[in-house]
């Protein structure tokens, strides 16, 4: 047995005891027939562990458990990080998929539980999924006196109290930090005065704007903790992501040592890049002369799913979208029960929106081996144990490089050899990719962006921790550079009332700040026949996915929705199996409101000020699921949702876009490419995180009567961003010229001006004429840039980018150019479905 080895559970019947990863690659490609679909294999070599023997400390009991449990040693990264963090330092530990990261802090955490009688832990995971495999993974080791419990969104109030009084080592997540412990921390009082260890798991998520809000949720935490004269240790475990340290000191606001290097062991993985085939053409049709069209990935995804199920290959298909995890596993289903009848039913479809039962039941079921095939949105990305698995496919890019090793290193967990095909969408981006693999391969993850010194993010969490407790003068040092500003600006507003003592929150309310503005309150999906509830979709989804008339698919069943009722939060659904699918369709404007400042620069103008921006979902289109033929059109009456918020753009003359060499024709393409990589750049010049921010480009704006290209913060009232984009904006586009300019590609691609979350699907782009475009700015701009009037510190470069999702439905953007940020993260914007940062439905 090897060391620090989880058993896996018995492989499901039907497994081919022998077939390796390249066997079953070379079945799935044979089946193909015409091109090759694999445009590219990776072998990724299998290594070997290096063990370590166990701590001196460790106890004799917790040693047996785990031995019990497959774990025969640590692994030496696991030995140092927990050596570390048992002489009281604050470690991370940021290895790849399946090194084993749990026991780095399960053996000192749960040492000290062994040794004091009184201690404490708090575990703090971005899921509830991932809390629950890990409550299963220390229950499991059944040591006396730990008492491990859940307390989240979905505890039983009854069982609340008796948490608070009993648990020892109790797992939640940060919004529940945020809304329930920290606003009844006197409750709380025995827990944090005994409190050894925070434990905060797939810290990597907490990046942006949510991650700078959970930075203040874990300093009020300290702060509280201190109050009760404690000050815990804090063990972070992260992916592999650039400079670990500095994010997690970031994150915690203390110093952190790291322990990067994995000395676990891998098995291979073979790695396939998977274009699907074009469709055959009909040369009768009036098609014919159109371009070809490839073969939809959701569909080859269903195929490649079918096919590994099976083969008896227990596999894990990862969908960008909730929607389209239900239509692999439907297709899946329908293709195995075709071949086999009955074995439809070990395929099945995991996302957010189930009801808590479901998602246990689901979890069970993989982890057991009674289901073979399960089509998931990135809700199953994190370290949920999935010991086990063979293959895993990705259903188009998934936006970052680590979110790709995440989501590959989910097969292979018990040390076998393991199959990754990343399948390409009919996009661009996608395109791009398979046939770059040097884009992939080789090359460093990005790194985790986030900014506690962000004075949007700064002022609310101040109110929250003086409405927990009056803030003084020593707690402003805990909260960092610019506290003390979004004090008296608290005071300024009247929020808080200054004293000799410390200032005090005013109101009888508490604040309302939302961590991770997921746009509203969940929307319950009801039977209409039977009252029955079917589960849930979040407020900034719902004119997406349950508006009137839409089909909504839940387990492979698919429904109609009769009402949606916003003001009730409940949407009336029946059965039924039309042979048709829904598809919203909205609108998006963006309109100045006021300008702050501007710089008059000849032919070219640069402004910052405020501006809203609109989105309606306007009709859907009915198109048959066999043929894609769309049926009709049919409109909808719908609210529209706004952002006001802070935006930096740029206005051109025509004319000198025509002596750069810039057709009429070339225009909008030239300026979504400038937009583009305008956005891709921005986090040079502020500590913000390219789903925190969204653009627009036009070729005539209403509102500026010239070319414009628009880039705002994706944030209610701004977040700082566009500000420090107005403050350094030559830099700021020097830097994007140059790196436009600099790429070796010809046309365009990731490195440059293509996003992988354009509204509008990377079209029309033109990378020459945005190079010329920002020519003319940056020969017209001043070269001294303005003052910045916000953000954050100059100086501090990061590259990092968040989980991606499609936009919910596809929403289309009215402009030449759109790309919207990550749902606005408030109300405004229709939300991007199934984000890392998912709603922990608290």
């Amino acid at each position: 047995m090897n060391p620090a080895a989880t058993v896996s559970a018995a492989p499901g019947p039907g497994r081919p005891p022998t077939a390796t990863p390249g066997d079953v690659l070379r079945r799935l490609r044979a089946r193909h027939h015409g091109a090759d679909p694999v445009t590219h294999v990776e072998r990724v070599p299998a290594r070997p562990g290096e063990p370590a023997p166990w701590p001196g400390w460790a106890p004799a009991e917790l040693r047996a458990a785990l031995t019990r449990r497959g774990v025969v040693a640590p692994w030496r990264h696991q030995a140092q990080a927990a050596e570390l963090a048992y002489a009281g330092k604050h470690v991370v530990v940021a290895t790849g998929t399946a090194s084993g990261k749990s026991l780095a802090y399960q053996l000192p955490a749960l040492a000290t539980l062994l040794a004091d009688p009184r201690a404490t832990v708090l575990y703090l995971a971005p899921t509830k999924a991932l809390a629950a495999d890990q409550l299963r993974a220390v229950a499991g080791l059944e040591l006396d006196g730990v008492r491990p419990a859940t307390y989240d969104g979905d505890t039983p109030r009854a069982e609340r109290e008796w948490i608070r009084r009993h648990s020892r080592f109790v797992l939640t997540n940060p919004d529940m930090l945020h809304h329930g412990i920290l606003p009844g921390h006197a409750h709380w009082s025995g827990f944090l005065r005994r409190l050894a260890y925070v434990v905060i798991d797939e810290c990597h998520t907490y990046r942006g704007v949510f991650g700078s809000h959970v930075a203040h949720v874990l300093r009020r935490l300290r702060r509280q903790c201190a109050r009760y004269g404690r000050t815990p240790v804090f063990v972070l475990a992260s992916a592999t992501s650039g400079d670990p340290a500095t994010a997690a000191g970031r994150l915690t606001g203390l110093p952190v040592a790291a322990v990067t290097e994995d000395t676990s062991p891998r098995g291979g993985v073979t790695f396939a890049l998977w274009e699907p085939p074009l469709l055959p053409s009909d040369v009768s049709s009036a098609a014919a002369d159109l371009a070809p069209v490839r073969r939809s990935a959701l569909r080859e995804t269903a195929d490649l799913l079918a096919d590994t199920v099976a083969e008896g290959v227990r596999t894990l298909a990862f969908v960008r979208s909730r929607r389209g995890a239900e239509v692999v596993a439907a297709n899946a289903r329908r293709s195995l029960d075709e071949a086999v009848p009955g074995l439809g039913d070990r395929v099945a479809a995991y996302r957010a929106g189930y009801l808590r039962e479901e998602r246990r039941e689901l979890e069970r079921a993989l982890l057991h081996g009674d289901l073979l095939g399960l089509a998931s949105t990135n809700a199953l990305e994190l370290g949920v144990d999935l010991v086990g698995l063979d293959a895993v496919l990705i259903c188009g890019w998934p936006g970052t490089r680590a979110s790709l090793w995440q989501q590959a290193g989910r097969a292979g967990r018990s040390g076998d050899e393991a199959l990754a095909v990343l399948v390409a969408r009919d996009d661009p981006l996608d395109t791009y990719l398979v046939h770059h693999p040097e884009a992939l391969f080789g090359r460093p993850v990005e790194a985790t962006v986030l900014d506690p010194a962000n004075p949007y993010v700064l002022g609310p969490q101040l109110a929250c921790a003086a409405a927990e407790a009056p803030l003084t003068p020593a707690d402003l040092d805990l909260f960092g550079d610019g506290a003390k500003e979004a004090v008296d600006s608290l005071v300024e507003a009247g929020a808080l009332r200054q004293r000799p003592t410390g200032w005090y929150w005013r109101h009888r309310e508490r604040p309302e700040v939302d961590l991770r503005g997921e746009g509203g309150a969940p929307v319950c999906v009801v039977e209409a026949s039977t009252g029955r509830l079917l589960g849930t979709v979040d407020g900034g989804s719902s004119h997406f996915l349950i508006h009137p008339g839409a089909v909504y698919l839940h387990q492979g069943v698919s429904y109609v929705v009769d009402s949606l009722d916003l003001a009730d939060g409940c949407a009336l659904v029946h059965a039924e199996e039309p042979d048709w699918s829904t598809h919203a369709r909205d609108v998006t404007s963006l309109s100045v409101v006021s300008v702050r400042s501007y710089v008059d620069a000849g032919p070219v103008g640069m402004f910052l000020g405020e501006v809203d921006v609109t989105s309606q979902v306007v009709s859907y289109q009915r198109r048959r699921i066999a043929t894609g033929e769309v049926i009709d059109t049919r409109p909808l009456d719908l609210p529209a949702r706004e952002l006001r918020t802070v935006a930096v753009w740029f206005t051109v003359s025509p004319e000198s876009l025509a002596l750069a060499g810039v057709a009429a024709a070339d225009v909008p393409g030239a300026l979504h490419a400038a937009e583009h990589a305008a956005i891709g750049l921005l986090p040079l010049m502020a500590t913000c995180d390219r789903w925190d921010i969204g653009g627009l480009s036009t070729a005539v704006h209403p509102d500026t009567e010239a070319p414009t290209v628009f880039v705002y913060d994706g944030h209610p009232g701004g977040a700082g961003f566009a500000e420090r984009a107005y403050g350094t904006a030559a830099a700021w586009l020097r830097a994007t010229r140059d790196a436009i300019a600099e790429c070796g590609c010809e046309a365009g691609c990731p490195s440059c001006v293509q996003s992988p979350k354009c509204g509008n699907g990377n079209n029309p782009l033109s990378k020459p004429d945005a190079v010329r475009v920002l020519d003319v700015v940056l020969a017209n701009l001043p070269a001294v840039d303005q003052p910045t009037t916000g953000g954050s510190a100059a100086g501090e470069t990061a590259t990092g980018d968040a989980t991606v999702d499609e936009p919910a439905a596809g929403g289309e953007a009215v402009d030449a150019g759109a790309e919207l940020p990550s749902g606005g993260r408030g109300p405004a914007l229709p939300r991007q479905d199934e984000r890392i940062a998912a709603p922990t439905d608290l």
